[in-house]
């Protein structure tokens, strides 16, 4: 069982509510039921949670089939590590402003390194694994 890819799923899981939490405040203060109303703060909000989705979700997946395909644990680790605080760097990063900033463009780097490296890993086990 893909016991290091749960505990990271987890705790992206985790960050996706506490991501949540501020659209639901919004929407409720400003009675926006579907989209942004137009309110800029609030776009960024869920800009903010949908990109953690939009990058998150396929990392893991990475992450759970490199693991089944016996990644070393350092390696996993290191890819799970990167992606949970490079998606609370850029998510710090995005919900203060819109513009650049630190923690956008490091939390992104973070995030595309871990799914660079799952990536790589995984074609490297299927031609390991599937071409011998």
């Amino acid at each position: 069982m893909p016991a290091i890819a749960a505990f990271y799923a987890g705790l992206i899981g985790i960050l996706l509510i506490i991501l949540a939490l501020p659209i639901s405040a919004l929407r409720r203060r400003l009675k926006v039921g579907v989209g942004d109303g137009g309110d800029p703060v609030l776009e960024r909000t869920i800009r903010v949670h949908a990109n953690t989705v939009e990058w998150a979700l396929p990392t893991l997946l990475l992450l759970v089939i490199a693991e089944l395909n016996r990644a070393p644990p350092l390696l996993l680790h290191t890819c799970g590590i990167a992606l949970v605080s490079g998606r609370v760097l850029h998510a710090f990063g995005l919900s203060r402003t819109s513009g650049p900033s630190g923690g956008r463009f490091v939390g992104t780097g973070l995030t595309w390194v871990a799914l660079t490296v799952l990536a790589v890993w995984d074609i490297w086990a299927f031609v390991r694994l599937a071409l011998v």
